[in-house]
């Protein structure tokens, strides 16, 4: 296989260019809109952050996720959403049509002097309207060819290319082999079921789809109001998408916030950094404008202030930002404590190419030493502290409202969206289960896999993808920062 191709959609030259121009000529300053200072729960401040990630992990991480070992991950996109019934349909508010049933198809219409339509069809709903309400009618169909439209392109963007060489088909049928062999101590269903398949990453970028409306919507409000912890005396929703209920807006949604014990606190925070980033990745990569009938992709300053701006957002933009960086710094703590488990010389991230394999290890230890590097870690110690009954029953708690989310993510609608959200959760999803193994991690012997903790292929490609997503974000909240400031 090819050591690594560029993202599609790199690089979208001159409309994309002109495009944002002309949305930045009218836009107000929202520099305010950034954040600065120290974090919450944290003795790390946002532009250590920023310098860290700019300067030491982006480019090593890039260079990561464009190896074969990385760039391949296993999914199951046909998991039924366990939840509730989703019906496959384009999931743009008010984009769904109701086909008509091909028994009532009209195949011919012609006036009478009674100002009536006789249709020479069995449809006598439409054989009964008179020439003006036929007229409305078939309005109200033309109408909808736009949103029509909007579906069908929502349905090709969030498809998944499923492109994979021959080469590559071969290759993963002794990847399995080879991982079949390794003593993982654990199963996971979605990874061994038939319809599991493996995506180029490379070929399918997250990016802006046309995702939205209900489906959207619903999927995001489980996830905040059925999951995150919240005192019963606070009816303010906790999910960004839902509409405003009156006062208890910005400010005062974080001061009962702040009113939560610490791993409740961490819990919503870690949700709504997972948000920023992916809202901050269809920021990005906006379709913009279709050139030459190919679209293009770029930044949309408009749409980073609806989502971010703290004017537009009642205050809570910044916060949502935070959040990222907060998320961040937890996966970062994961991959600094996980080091040990990949130092081993009988750790090998096989792709069948010795020397490849070897320079993949080589590049991932050297992103784990800036990890360790780092001086201002997260301290995962502080979480779980108290009596031995308590701390036990709430990280129980903890870890099964995540697995229910984890699970919510099959019911997203669009192929492509359901890709990258199973992919971030389950990142995110093994950062705490390495957070929560420190001791077994620090058991592990050198010569033999150890019983006590083990990562399979599927979350070790998921864990470095993740944190992947989120060092991208932080550098496109820097590219932000510089169009704000230029648009000044």
């Amino acid at each position: 296989m090819s050591p690594g191709v560029r993202r599609a959609g790199a690089g979208q030259g001159a409309a994309a260019a002109v495009q944002l121009l002309v949305t930045l000529s009218f836009l107000p300053s929202v520099v305010e809109a950034q954040v600065t200072g120290v974090l919450d729960d944290c003795l790390c401040d946002i532009d250590s952050i920023d310098n860290f990630n700019t300067f030491k992990i982006f480019p090593k991480i890039k260079k990561l996720q464009e190896r074969d070992y990385f760039r391949y991950y296993k999914v199951n996109l046909k998991r039924p959403c366990p939840f509730w019934a989703e019906d496959g349909h384009c999931s743009i508010k008010d984009c769904h049509v109701e086909p008509c049933p091909e028994s009532k198809i009209p195949v011919g219409i012609k006036a009478g002097n009674s100002n009536k339509v006789f249709a020479i069809t069995n449809n006598d709903a439409l054989a009964s309207l008179s020439f003006v309400e036929l007229c409305t009618y078939y309005s109200k169909v033309a109408n909808n060819t736009k949103e029509l439209e909007d579906c069908e392109q929502a349905s090709k963007l969030g498809a998944i290319n499923s492109t994979l060489s021959n080469q590559s088909k071969e290759a993963f049928i002794d990847w399995a082999r080879y991982d079949d062999s390794q003593d993982h101590f654990c199963e996971l269903d979605d990874e061994r079921s038939p319809a599991a398949q493996y995506v180029d990453l490379l070929l399918n970028p997250e990016r802006y789809t046309g995702y939205k409306g209900s489906s959207a919507w619903r999927v995001w409000n489980s996830i905040y109001e059925e999951n995150c912890f919240k005192p019963r005396s606070v009816y303010r929703p906790l999910n960004p998408l839902a509409p405003s209920r009156g006062e208890d807006d910005g400010e005062s949604f974080y001061t009962w916030l702040e009113g939560l014990c610490l791993e409740k606190r961490v819990f919503y925070k870690l949700i709504s950094g997972l948000h920023a980033s992916i809202n901050l990745h269809l920021c990005a990569n906006y379709l913009l404008e279709e050139t030459w009938g190919k679209p293009s992709w770029g930044p949309n300053m408009k749409e980073f202030k609806r989502r971010f701006d703290p004017v537009e957002t009642k205050g809570e933009g910044p916060r949502r930002l935070k959040n990222l960086y907060f998320l961040y710094l937890i996966e970062l703590r994961a991959l600094s404590k996980v080091a040990p488990y990949f130092e081993r010389s009988i750790v090998d991230l096989y792709t069948g190419n010795v020397q490849e394999d070897a320079d993949t290890k080589t590049l991932l230890l050297n992103i784990f030493q800036d990890t360790k590097s780092f001086p201002m870690h997260f301290d995962e110690k502080s979480m779980f502290a108290g009596d031995k009954k308590g701390a036990k029953s709430l990280k129980e708690e903890f870890r099964l409202h995540f697995k229910n989310i984890s699970r919510i993510m099959d019911c997203v609608g669009c192929d492509k969206c359901r890709l990258w959200g199973k992919l971030q959760t389950q990142g995110l999803g093994t950062a705490l289960k390495i957070l929560f193994s420190e001791k077994e991690i620090q058991k592990l012997p050198e010569n033999s896999p150890s019983k006590g903790f083990q990562l399979t292929r599927q979350e070790i490609v998921a864990l470095l993808n993740a944190f992947g997503r989120l060092s991208t974000s932080i550098r496109e909240l820097q590219n932000f920062k510089v169009l704000l400031q230029h648009s000044r």
